[in-house]
């Protein structure tokens, strides 16, 4: 990786498990022994870390406990990072799941937001050291009412104005579950608005970005070669919205990719 010019990191949390005396919300582990585990992967080649809080909107959640210990657990996780070299990526996940409107969401995204920040400045994290990767605002997969793509391009900008100091070098947005392409059409929006923000606004999808790949290649090694035009089209489409010049006639393009992949010799390198 490191040949062809990718630069390597390692999620370096344990998982999200349930906070005890709060039923339904969970907080992310991990820190026991994280400095020696950094210390191995920065000799290793790692240059980055992540590590994903998730947090949960209902009527009366999230509480202020599940917010203060996620924000702690982040700002200590970032904080070893970067005593051992790494660039933390830092992810306090507000989840799509539940029937709450885009403005709860906002709400809640900003108050998880003013948390996280306060941690990182107690436990001397340097801002301009590190990558932010939030949410986008948006309803709850079951809210009846849906925001337009530019409706969410302008909550989402807003709410980012609101919490996030300019000294963070760039803000890599999580898919969440959104759609694919709605994903991607969020992300070109925001950055066609002239003098939007100070951060540098890309993305780091993981099923917006791998779903179509997987669906592709299915597990055979015929559909090796689908896969990675999936993936290869998705992080295209990508790019150019990170720099707000994707446009939605770039979805049925094919420039002169196969549309089908037969079996090859070479399809047998590859497991079932």
């Amino acid at each position: 990786m490191a040949r062809e010019g990718i630069i390597p990191g390692i999620k370096v949390d344990t998982g999200a498990k349930p906070l005890a005396g709060c039923p339904d919300e969970k907080v992310t582990e991990g820190l026991d022994g994280l400095r020696e585990r950094l210390q191995e992967y920065r000799e290793l080649g790692a240059r980055f870390a992540k590590w994903r809080a998730v947090i949960l909107i209902k009527d009366q959640l999230p509480s202020e406990i599940c917010m203060e210990v996620n924000a702690q657990a982040l700002g200590r996780y970032a904080a070893l990072c970067q005593e051992q070299g790494l660039v933390p990526i830092v992810e306090p996940e507000v989840l799509m799941d539940g029937n709450h409107t885009a403005v709860r969401a906002e709400e809640v995204t900003g108050a998880v937001l003013d948390r996280v920040f306060r941690a990182l400045y107690i436990q001397r994290v340097a801002l301009e050291g590190m990558l932010l990767k939030p949410n986008m605002i948006v309803a709850g997969k079951d809210c009846r009412e849906q925001s337009s793509v530019e409706e969410v391009a302008t909550a989402t900008l807003h709410c980012l104005r609101r919490h996030v100091p300019p000294a963070v070098p760039g803000i890599v947005f999580l898919s969440g579950g959104q759609k694919e392409q709605l994903a991607t059409e969020h992300l070109n929006v925001m950055n066609t608005v002239p003098d939007a923000c100070p951060w540098r606004l890309t993305f780091s999808y993981g099923r917006a970005l791998q779903d179509p790949a997987l669906a592709a290649w299915g597990g055979r090694a015929s559909g090796v070669s689908l896969g990675q035009q999936a993936l290869y089209h998705r992080a295209r489409c990508n790019s150019a919205a990170s720099l707000g010049s994707y446009e939605v006639s770039m979805e049925t393009e094919e420039e002169g990719l196969e549309t089908r992949a037969e079996p090859t010799s070479r399809d047998h390198a590859f497991g079932g």
